[in-house]
């Protein structure tokens, strides 16, 4: 049987320079690559040497933001300091909110500017 591991997702965004900051900050990671994409548009890779987030934009426009679960319910990223994760979510001028402490890890969630809701979790 084959073994694998997730090596990216594509999300849209209203702004790809912005969500790369955001997501460098937020987790540490740096971007790897940038350019049009070929379907038109603009994508920057920002991850790590392994994985990462492919934050893309459109030539038209996000007019609205997404409706939860649709047709993605949200992102979860791993990090090693939720404290200082959600520091910077605020700073972002960002909302956390559902925090939860349960085995295995606690956690928190945010919505993005285009309405895209991510889970941060730590298990330190």
């Amino acid at each position: 049987m084959p073994t694998g591991f997730l090596e990216h997702a594509n999300i849209t965004v209203s702004d790809p320079d912005r969500s790369s900051r955001l997501l460098q900050e937020l987790c540490g990671w740096h971007e790897r690559w940038r350019g049009p994409s070929q379907q038109g548009g603009w994508t920057i890779h920002v991850g790590t040497d392994r994985d990462y987030l492919a934050v893309y934009t459109t030539d038209k426009p996000v007019v609205e933001p997404f409706a939860k679960g649709v047709p993605l319910n949200h992102v979860g990223l791993v990090v090693d300091d939720l404290d200082a994760a959600e520091q910077v979510v605020i700073d972002a001028g960002l909302v956390p909110f559902n925090h939860m402490d349960y085995e295995p890890g606690r956690r928190f969630y945010f919505f993005d500017w285009d309405g895209i809701e991510f889970e941060m979790v730590s298990y330190a």
